[in-house]
């Protein structure tokens, strides 16, 4: 986890050469390969949990890293910004408080019942690659 967080902090000292030179949006980055890269021990460990058939602990590593952003990190980070006197908000545009509705309900859906299939799973990396693919063709100026 050290190196990770160590790995990932390079990586966002990398983001504006990276939107230049690839000409991606910084939301496809912030969005969508950030919390790849810097998840990637708990993604790790919620498939390795999961292939052993210990499928509550999975989806409790799972969904409880996405709760953690939600109710602590990000409160956090705004309240900080503040201390520091950094413009930062929880004010969202409305696609993207369209987005995480749409996440939470197929989310919600999958884990409603405690057990899960194929079906399932192949709805949640729809679900994800469609949003990617909305950020990733999405233009960042007004």
């Amino acid at each position: 986890t050290i190196i990770t967080s160590y790995c990932t902090e390079f990586l966002v000292d990398a983001i504006d050469g990276t939107i230049d030179s690839w000409h991606l949006s910084q939301e496809f980055i912030g969005i969508i390969l950030l919390p790849i890269i810097g998840n990637a021990v708990e993604h790790y460990t919620a498939i390795t949990v999961a292939a052993k058939n210990k499928m509550d602990l999975s989806l409790g590593v799972a969904a409880g890293s996405g709760c953690q952003m939600a109710l602590l990190v990000t409160p956090f980070t705004v309240l900080a910004g503040w201390y520091m006197d950094k413009p930062m908000s929880l004010d969202f545009h409305p696609f993207q408080v369209i987005v995480l509705t749409f996440s939470v309900l197929v989310v919600g859906s999958c884990l409603q019942h405690g057990t899960s299939n194929w079906l399932e799973g192949l709805m949640l990396i729809v679900a994800y690659v469609m949003v990617a693919l909305v950020y990733f063709f999405q233009n960042d100026s007004p």
